[in-house]
């Protein structure tokens, strides 16, 4: 794929050129390590490096043309920007189309309940019969095709590329997870959403945002007339509440407040829910395999979202049937010893307290809950989760999750001095997989383990390095272990 750099030029901002507008670009990169001849490089100041350092390397390697945010010594063109991070999403949507434009584009975005909100939309659009794309935490899906997940919203080379082939493989819709960073470093710009699902702001990232406002008001910028043609919010969270009555057309779901969309005669079991949806008056019951009041506002949005986009809703009850589960989102994984074990990605203060509530009702022996916190983000959050863990479990383990460069027990001790607080009965197991058996170990008929942090991930990432890991294939590696030295299975 070749394209005039003059071409491109007419369809960016920037504030002036340096050296000849001729060249052909024959590729984008913000990586002077992945350049090939031919190739664009953009760079920009990121938080741990500049990439205005790199561009002589870029150039040596076959770069024709640089886009910074200023003036480097080199002999090719240069195009300067004010935004070197805005300039990349722009190039990118460029250089490859604009496909974005081609497709209704769906954005949600949210503290929790993002990626299961999503699957559950996908679920219902390709049930209605749609060609839909997915991208969020847990990957890429369109085609019949999986890529690997990297982050929850794609960079804007990736994600414009992606574009391109979803377009050339007949997609029609795309469901994608919309990330607070996305929108702060302009991932996004560019790109207009037929509607975005708003599910709700609790504590997260203050690592990166530092305070809640700041991190309020970077979900909340995704709700302009610029970004998208209509809204639906979670009018039981406070921040979704305040983005009614804006200049984009907006509309509720909720459990407490009134709404143009609801549920009642909520019953929900250990594997799944059923209950009433009121779907802009339209009544229908729904049956999910997925339990806790979380999980219907996660239905409650999808639903609301497939309805203002044509689907029926007997289809949308079909759509939402059908999903099985969301990989680590409170997964049910198995049963042991008469005891049910779960699995979910619950990173947050917020995301622990709603999971552990969800289990809470439905366990008639001990809730067991295992879990650690990420490394190298926001702190503040780990005593508040002990706390959460404390007040909710009967007996927690605490372990590692993704420390990163930190060492694992100093974030464990930031955890237990909220736990301490609040419960004696616990343990601290710093190996995960060890950890995890020891929950194994406990369990009895009637109890709940609930293994939570990194849900659906298959990785550990330790100094820089990403272990192959799963907490789901380290259960069934324990529990195949066991049944085969001869202790018996019951469920």
């Amino acid at each position: 794929m070749i394209v005039l750099l003059n071409d491109l030029l007419q369809k960016v901002e920037y504030e002036k050129v340096i050296h000849e507008r001729n060249a052909e670009i024959g590729g984008l990169s913000a990586d002077s390590k992945h350049i090939m001849d031919g190739d664009m490089f953009i760079c920009f100041k990121g938080g741990d490096s500049d990439g205005h350092d790199f561009a002589a390397e870029a150039v040596a390697a076959g770069a024709v043309a640089v886009v910074c945010e200023r003036e480097c010594d080199l002999p090719v063109c240069q195009i300067v920007v004010k935004n070197g991070r805005r300039a990349m999403s722009e190039f990118a949507r460029a250089f490859y189309g604009n496909p974005a434009a081609k497709m209704k584009m769906i954005g949600i975005t949210g503290t929790n309940g993002k990626t299961t909100t999503a699957h559950m939309l996908a679920s219902i659009l390709n049930k209605a019969g749609k060609n839909c794309a997915l991208i969020g935490t847990l990957g890429v899906f369109y085609a019949n095709r999986e890529i690997a997940p990297a982050l929850t919203t794609p960079d804007p080379i990736f994600l414009h590329k992606t574009f391109a082939d979803m377009v050339e493989c007949g997609v029609e819709y795309v469901v994608m997870e919309v990330s607070a960073h996305a929108v702060y470093f302009d991932k996004i710009e560019g790109i207009r959403f037929a509607c975005c699902i708003f599910t709700n702001c609790t504590e997260d990232h203050l690592d990166f945002f530092k305070d809640m406002e700041s991190y309020a008001a970077a979900k909340k910028s995704l709700f302009t007339p610029e970004r998208c043609n209509l809204a639906i919010v979670n009018t039981d969270d406070a921040v979704g509440a305040s983005l009614t009555g804006g200049k984009v057309r907006t509309y509720g779901y909720a459990l407490e407040n009134p709404a143009d969309v609801f549920a009642i005669d909520v019953r929900e079991s250990v594997r799944g829910s059923r209950f009433v949806l009121n779907l802009f008056d339209d009544l229908y019951e729904i049956d999910l395999h997925m339990t806790g009041k979380h999980n219907v506002y996660n239905a409650m949005a999808a639903a609301a979202c497939a309805k203002l986009l044509g689907v029926g809703t007997e289809e949308i009850g079909k759509g939402l049937a059908a999903l099985d589960k969301v990989n680590g989102r409170l997964e049910y994984v198995t049963a042991y010893r008469g005891a049910d074990i779960f699995v979910d990605f619950a990173h947050t203060p917020d995301g622990l307290e709603k999971s552990l509530c969800a289990l809470k009702p439905h366990c008639k022996g001990r809730l067991i809950c295992v879990f650690g916190c990420g490394g190298n983000r926001d702190r503040q959050k780990r005593p508040i989760m002990g706390a959460a863990a404390g007040k909710l479990a009967d007996f927690t383990v605490l372990t590692s999750d993704n420390p990163r460069y930190e060492d694992p027990f100093d974030i464990i001790v930031q955890i237990e001095t909220g736990l301490r607080e609040h419960s004696k009965n616990y343990v601290i197991v710093a190996d995960r997989e060890k950890a995890i058996d020891y929950g194994i170990n406990m369990l009895a008929k009637g109890d709940i383990l609930f293994i939570a942090g990194k849900g659906g991930e298959t990785y550990q990432e330790i100094m820089g390095v990403r272990h192959i890991y799963s907490d789901v294939s380290v259960i069934r590696s324990i529990l195949r272990e066991k049944t085969s030295g001869g202790e018996k299975r019951e469920n």
